[in-house]
């Protein structure tokens, strides 16, 4: 007499299957929201520069350009920001900005500057005008593992506590980038905005998955034919044995 049919393997694997499919088929989701992404981030980098209060506007204003007038910029305060810059240690100096068309103080990157400089901007209060073009990025909050500030340099892009340092409040979340010198007569500060940072390996997680659900698929009918080609009990099979 053969073995009964393993319903328990059969349930545990069909859930494990599901599972494994279902796992599959979100990175698959996944890999085309982040497609969705990086088309829309590049679409908006290649547009114009618009005003500030027609990009803020848009449901995602992340990457577009904008121009904007940030009134005293030049000699703003600044806090320092520990970074690389195409291989190359340093800070970037980021200072607060109130736009003279738009109701909101934004933070503003004003470019990087090489470790092995020790000069900075002067600081002095000034209301004149300072328009320059920018770049309009998402700001993700910093890690668990960020270092603390350190003598008035940060390591992570912390807004609020680079806002307090600079003694503003109610910033927006989003961050701009300079594109264009806050000081162009000083070579040594270098705007920029850094490249968008988008990690798409959704498609080798979906092919894992999937292809640990082809196993597992595999697994289960070896172990299925191995199990119904047993006897029920081992005495079963010595009484099939010794029957006339």
């Amino acid at each position: 007499m053969r073995a009964r049919f393993p319903w328990g393997l059969t349930i545990v694997c069909t859930l494990a299957l599901a599972l494994l499919c279902g796992l599959g088929v979100w990175q698959v989701q996944r890999m085309q929201w982040k497609n969705g992404l990086i088309d829309q981030a590049e679409a908006a980098a290649g547009l114009p520069p618009a005003p500030l209060a027609a990009v803020m506007a848009l449901p995602d204003p992340a990457f577009h350009k904008v121009a904007i007038d940030c009134p005293g910029l030049a000699t703003a305060p600044w806090v320092e920001l520990q970074t690389i810059h195409e291989g190359q240690a340093g800070v970037r100096l980021i200072s607060a900005c109130r736009p003279t068309d738009f109701p909101a103080v934004f933070l503003i990157d004003r470019g990087f500057v090489a470790e092995s400089i020790s000069a900075r901007p002067p600081v002095a209060a000034s209301t004149a005008s300072f328009p320059l073009v920018a770049e309009v990025r998402e700001t993700p909050p910093p890690g668990p593992m960020a270092l603390p500030v350190d003598k008035g340099r940060f390591f992570a892009r912390d807004m609020a506590g680079m806002a307090e340092a600079l003694g503003v409040a109610d910033t927006d979340p989003n961050t701009l980038f300079a594109l264009t010198s806050s000081n162009p007569e000083w070579q040594a500060l270098q705007p920029s905005a850094p490249p968008a940072a988008f990690s798409n390996n959704h498609l080798g997680y979906a092919l894992t998955w999937f292809g640990l659900a082809l196993a597992l698929v595999g697994f289960y009918i070896v172990l299925l034919r191995k199990t119904l080609k047993q006897p029920r009990s081992a005495s079963e099979a010595i009484g099939k044995e010794e029957a006339p």
